[in-house]
């Protein structure tokens, strides 16, 4: 594979406007729409697999954390490219993490650290779309995908094959941002839109948490007639879906949908009330830390992909000063590099290593897959530029899609490794060098699907899951 052409590792304009991040709660039609979802598990051929109980857990750190403050420091570099913090150790000889991240210390011989995935789109756009589908994208920037999102095709390719209890078998996790299933790069693409994630947008962490039009079925589920207007609510969840599949067996998918609505099993899974006020405080009483404890409440009720979207720390009453950044695209004139990172990363380490150790605790560590990435590392070397909201210089890193960091957890894989290595200034691979579709392999064979098979495009062509790849074999 050829190596980024890092003339072309471009930065971002800049932040974004506040009106475009803010958090705005649960939005009407926070998801695919359930017919749609049922209509994909009937609608798909049948494969001859039969996938065993195993399920991922993906978060998604959107905007490229930066890995040499993270899970690659480089101390020994020059201070332009080795930045102001240090390396800690851990439980697991030789493993170092970053000291601002002192919970991963007690839990590394229950993860492994990928340092060596790589690949050669340095725009947001074109990053998510290349991590996110295995494949090159059409175009290098835009978030619209023209081949589908690895959890469409693993969703579609266990269609039939698990017992969820009424739940979609690939659900989303985030903020409002997720209700546009272009933000991140998870369309579906030629798998037509009845594939995308059911997304759920609502803060856990609020008193008045409720899913989308999940919740409101408390009050209507013993009044045959509410379901009619039930039903006439669905509307407003049912603009992604083809015209013509929508006219196809429209009754049947709505009675199912309306069924699901009104299981006393799927208002339970996402009561998160459920949950021992101590396992809720050591997640983190934040969107992130309660999305994580839902997330794992999906999968132990049969749930074969849940992505949770951790991008924007400044929230559930975590305000945001001037030198942050709603997500982890850590360029001078969006933050302060190592100020953002003193309150990011703790939360983030909190929240992360409650995953792993709940996962371990519940005997879920062999069923459950966690993987831990954003779309692209940042660049070894320090830039010092003013910020935008500061007025004054700061440090920060730009997009870098040669190098990144990966942290998986669970799946039954043998744990406490570092596997691959970047050279001394953390610039690009020299022991073992991976691409996404390496580590895309690892998940779907986790799930017992076989990524050589195909699905039709638009024209009828087969394509394959993914291309090319194999699993990670120290991952076993």
């Amino acid at each position: 594979m050829s190596e980024p052409n890092n003339s072309n590792v471009h930065n971002c304009s800049g932040p974004i406007s506040r009106r475009n991040f803010l958090e705005f709660g649960a939005v009407a039609g926070s998801g695919a729409g359930l017919a749609d979802l049922l209509r994909a598990r009937d609608a798909a051929a049948s494969g001859n697999h039969s996938p065993q109980d195993t399920a991922v857990i993906f978060v998604w750190l959107a905007g490229g954390p930066p890995h040499m403050e993270t899970y690659d420091m480089k101390p020994d570099a020059p201070s332009d490219y080795r930045g102001v913090f240090s390396p800690i150790e851990t439980n697991v000889p030789g493993m170092d993490v970053c000291e601002l991240l002192p919970m991963h210390t007690q839990v590394a011989d229950r993860y492994n650290i990928i340092r060596s995935i790589r690949h050669d789109f340095a725009d947001h756009g074109g990053g998510h779309k290349r991590f996110m589908t295995g494949r090159d994208p059409l175009t290098p920037t835009g978030f619209v995908n023209d081949k589908p999102c690895v959890g469409s095709m693993a969703s579609l390719a266990l269609k039939g094959h698990r017992d969820t209890r009424g739940l979609p078998n690939y659900i989303v996790l985030g903020s409002s941002r997720v209700n546009s299933i272009d933000t991140f790069s998870f369309g579906s693409a030629y798998l037509g839109a009845h594939t995308h994630p059911f997304r759920i947008s609502a803060d856990p962490s609020r008193d008045d948490f409720a899913v989308q039009n999940v919740g409101v079925d408390k009050s209507m589920s013993d009044r045959l007639e509410d379901r009619v207007a039930l039903l006439n609510g669905f509307d407003g969840m049912r603009r992604e879906l083809d015209n013509v599949a929508m006219r196809q067996s429209m009754d049947v998918f709505n009675q199912r949908a309306v069924d699901m609505l009104t299981s006393p099993d799927v208002r339970s899974a996402f009561d998160i009330t459920q949950e021992a006020p101590e396992v809720r405080e050591r997640f983190g009483r934040h969107g992130w830390g309660q999305r994580a404890i839902l997330a794992r409440r999906l999968v132990e009720r049969g749930v074969p992909w849940v992505t949770v979207v951790m991008e924007n720390p400044y929230q559930s009453g975590v305000l945001m000063p001037k030198y942050g950044v709603y997500n982890w695209d850590s360029h001078a004139v969006n933050c302060h590099l190592f100020k953002d990172a003193e309150i990011r990363f703790p939360i983030y380490d909190r929240t992360v290593t409650a995953m792993i150790e709940d996962l371990y605790d519940r005997g879920l560590d062999r069923k459950v897959l966690l993987v831990v990435t954003g779309e692209f590392g940042r660049t070894p070397r320090i830039t010092v530029r003013p910020g935008t909201q500061t007025k004054v210089n700061q440090p920060g890193r730009d997009h870098w899609p040669a190098a990144m960091s990966v942290l998986v957890s669970g799946g039954g894989m043998r744990t406490g490794q570092i596997i691959g290595s970047t050279n001394s200034l953390g610039e690009e691979p020299v022991q073992r060098a991976m691409t996404p579709n390496d580590l895309w392999a690892t998940v779907f064979r986790h799930l017992g699907v076989d990524y050589t098979s195909t699905f039709p495009d638009y024209s009828g062509r087969p394509m394959h899951i993914l291309p090319y790849g194999e699993p990670i074999a120290e991952l076993t």
